[in-house]
């Protein structure tokens, strides 16, 4: 291979033209799982695609997890036992004569793995075992899958409504990976018998899945760099209230709302950012111009900032509003003071290194700099 055709080939797997190492740092962050950051670099790099990615993942935690034992349930029953167990079924024992056979009706509850959680995981590496390409890959998300199935966890997929009600608390961390990459698997478009037949619907829910993690990502970021023991306090889909007066009886019902996407603020060092993000281009054109900053985000963040100015409330009075946009190989970042607040309009880029992006991102709210 010439040196001019190794310089064009692509080192780095992307989902269009955003590497795949980045949409992974997205999702990290996305679902509190910053702390995996630096322990699957290997098989970021070396995924051909996310579905390869996801499954060798899901497959590390699943493993994993079976060295500690799934996490366990409870299931209703209802028996004839030899013994009381949990409530007594009176009816049932008496219509039936069962204290003449020595036994008793109840009902109880049993551990069980077949929980929502567990077929969420079972059904996800069943469905990345008919994706990927690698056969070996492929074999072992059915091998794991089977072995789930042995320990009684069914192969249907539990609803939306079971999977939330099957919430991963603290003290289940050792599931949270594992349940996320399952997530993902789901949130992905999965091929089907005709591949042409949803190839735009495909590219529609890739941006969506990656405008769904972005706008996460850069909130729980900003959470963990900013912690609430030096007084930092991050916010994320914060409604802000109008300082209204003389208002008619109607008002409220029409009065459009102000929810922002993300807060940071230090009441102590006198500071305020608020940041919107928004997953399109930077800039529009208008009549006169080609390239212009879109004029309906401006009057969102001025909106957000000049609303909430309070004489009780010094950060308000100075607060900074971010419109923060990803962007392909382009580094924008320009600012204009305008009544006293600074209103920025910047672009991650999500081609860079991961180390890169995230340093952006922390230059975006500097204290130090002034940013």
């Amino acid at each position: 291979m010439t040196a001019a055709v190794a310089n064009q080939v692509d080192p780095f797997r992307r989902i269009g033209k955003i590497p795949i190492r980045n949409i992974w740092l997205l999702f990290l962050y996305a679902s509190d799982l910053a702390r995996f950051r630096d322990q699957f670099e290997v098989a970021v790099e070396d995924a051909p695609d996310l579905s390869d990615l996801l499954a060798r993942l899901l497959c590390f935690a699943v493993e994993r997890r079976l060295r500690r034992n799934l996490s366990r349930g409870y299931r209703q029953r209802a028996a004839e036992v030899s013994r009381v167990r949990g409530r007594i079924d009176v009816r049932r024992t008496y219509t039936r004569d069962l204290p003449r056979r020595g036994m008793v009706a109840c009902r109880f509850q049993e551990h069980t793995f077949d929980t929502p959680r567990n077929r969420l995981v079972r059904a996800a590496l069943e469905a990345l075992g008919g994706r990927v390409m690698n056969p070996v890959l492929a074999h072992e998300c059915h091998r794991l899958a089977e072995v789930l199935g042995r320990q009684g966890v069914c192969g249907l997929r539990p609803s939306r409504a079971e999977t939330s009600a099957d919430q991963v608390g603290r003290h289940d961390v050792h599931d949270l990976l594992m349940v996320s990459l399952a997530k993902l698997t789901f949130d992905l478009a999965l091929p089907t018998d005709d591949p042409g037949a949803l190839s735009v619907a495909n590219v529609d829910r890739e941006e969506t899945l990656v405008r769904r993690l972005f706008e996460r990502a850069i909130g729980n970021f900003y959470a963990s760099e900013f912690p609430r023991v030096d007084g930092w306090i991050v916010s994320q889909g914060r409604r802000l209230d109008w300082q209204s007066e003389r208002s008619t009886p109607g008002i409220a019902t029409v009065l459009p709302g102000m929810i922002t996407d993300i807060i940071v603020e230090n009441k102590a060092m006198g500071r305020r950012w608020i940041i919107d993000t928004k997953f399109t281009g930077i800039f529009g054109s208008s009549l006169h111009r080609e390239t212009v900053l879109k004029s309906g985000y401006l009057y969102q963040i001025y909106a957000y900032v000049r609303s909430q100015e309070n004489p009780r409330d010094p950060p308000s009075q100075t607060s900074t509003g971010i419109l923060l946009h990803p962007a392909i190989g382009v580094d924008v970042d320009e600012r204009v003071a305008i009544q006293g607040h600074e209103i920025r309009f910047a672009t991650v880029d999500l081609t860079k290194p991961s180390g890169e992006i995230l340093e952006d991102l922390r230059r975006l709210v500097d204290p130090i700099a002034g940013g």
